[in-house]
């Protein structure tokens, strides 16, 4: 998760627009699952159903290649490949398949494989590379300690929509990517613990600790070994006593090669400690985590969401919106209400999306562009692949409820 960040935290646009850190109380609108109009006949389909299978659309015409890769992006870099880029597509079509579509079945399995493309074969512990070319040649240099945390997540997505030898492929890789993690030596004392970006060891940020969280306490809850507990824990303790701010009660982006604890905050960031904490407290039977997770999100709703445009913000620094790490909080709101039944985070969940639809979709193509002010000022012109595997995959979570 690297490939435009530090390049899009270089320009700022300051927008004038109202207050994220105000309170908002969204109008609670009813759960409303497809329905069978009267006197029968097919039943209603969800408009994020529809926009879901558009994107979905959009990726095969213009990101997919014949080796079941996907391009970076359609103008700037589309003969590349980049890891978690193509770890999200799966994460995409694995949520089609858990929603019943098993057509994507087919594609996604032959993105796992040429994943392991992107596999280093020659060192002892394996471990992702961040880049390859389309047809999986050219993999090497630094790996990512938060592309490995991820994926191993996307994994276990598809490890519950699949059967038979797909399915305990997919949890093999996913224990392979924590495995990785763990004898990678990027967890040390340095800054008093924590993960490491990537190889390079330059920064420590919330994300990349946050994604491992989710990993080692989902693949305790799946295989029972205590060694995941354990780790599950070491990191938990770390985000809680290095990276948490009491003022917002959010999570802090990263410690700076200079020791310096850089305190912006971001959307993504608190929406992967969100699903971080809801898997963390079923991992430790500690229902206290639900409540905290539940915290994370009204906190994210104070200081996070923009209430004139219905949006989540990149971060309190910078109040653009883009798909993928803005969309992210859809995600940790839906899983909060699966959580608690609670229908205002299904609010938050669906006004997220509209406004990402109404400002970044193009209704030409349905592709998504990668940036733009609150009212579009400013907006990219690429289609990063990341940002549309994103939008498939929160749409059609969403089409379940709305």
């Amino acid at each position: 998760m690297k490939n435009y960040l530090y390049g899009c935290m270089a320009v700022v646009l300051l927008l004038a627009a109202g207050c994220g850190k105000t309170a908002v109380t969204p109008v609670t609108l009813p759960v409303n699952p497809p329905v069978t109009p009267p006197g029968g006949g097919q039943p209603t389909v969800s408009t994020y159903l529809t926009k879901a299978k558009e994107t979905h659309s959009f990726i095969v015409s213009n990101l997919m290649t014949s080796y079941r890769s996907y391009k970076v992006n359609t103008t700037t870099d589309p003969n590349s490949a980049f890891e978690w880029y193509n770890a999200s597509q799966i994460y995409a079509d694995a949520a089609m398949v858990a929603a019943g579509d098993a057509t994507y079945l087919a594609d996604m399995n032959l993105t796992f494989k040429w994943m392991e493309n992107m596999w280093d074969k020659a060192g002892p512990n394996g471990g992702y590379f961040a880049f390859a070319r389309l047809d999986g040649s050219g993999s090497s240099g630094t790996k990512y300690a938060d592309d490995n945390g991820l994926t191993g997540m996307v994994y276990l997505d598809a490890y519950e929509v699949t059967t038979g030898a797909d399915k305990a492929a997919y949890l093999d890789k996913a224990k392979q990517c924590a495995n990785w993690l763990i004898k990678s030596g990027l967890f040390d004392n340095t800054y008093g613990g924590g993960f490491w970006w990537n190889t390079e060891r330059k920064v420590k940020p919330t994300q990349t600790n946050g994604v491992a969280l989710q990993l080692f306490s989902k693949l305790y809850l799946i295989t029972g070994d205590v060694t995941y507990k354990d780790w599950a824990i070491s990191v938990n303790a770390w985000l809680n006593s290095k990276m948490y701010d009491s003022v917002s009660g959010l999570y802090v982006w990263q410690f700076e090669e200079t020791g310096i604890r850089n305190n912006t905050i971001f959307t993504y960031d608190n929406a992967i400690m969100v699903e971080a904490f809801l898997l963390f407290a079923q991992a430790t039977n500690d229902n206290s985590y639900v409540s905290r997770a539940q915290a994370v999100g009204n906190a994210m709703n104070r200081v996070l969401w923009d209430a004139p445009h219905n949006v989540y913000i990149f971060n309190n620094n910078d109040r653009r919106i883009t798909p993928c790490w803005c969309g992210w909080a859809t995600q940790a709101m839906i899983k909060l209400y699966q959580k608690d039944n609670n229908a205002t985070w299904l609010n938050y969940a669906k006004g997220n999306l509209d406004a990402i639809n109404t400002v970044l979709r193009n209704p030409a193509n349905n592709g998504y562009f990668q940036f733009a002010g609150l009212d579009g000022a400013g907006k990219y012109s690429n289609y990063e692949g990341v940002d549309q595997a994103w939008m498939q995959r929160l749409q059609v979570m969403l089409s379940k409820y709305k």
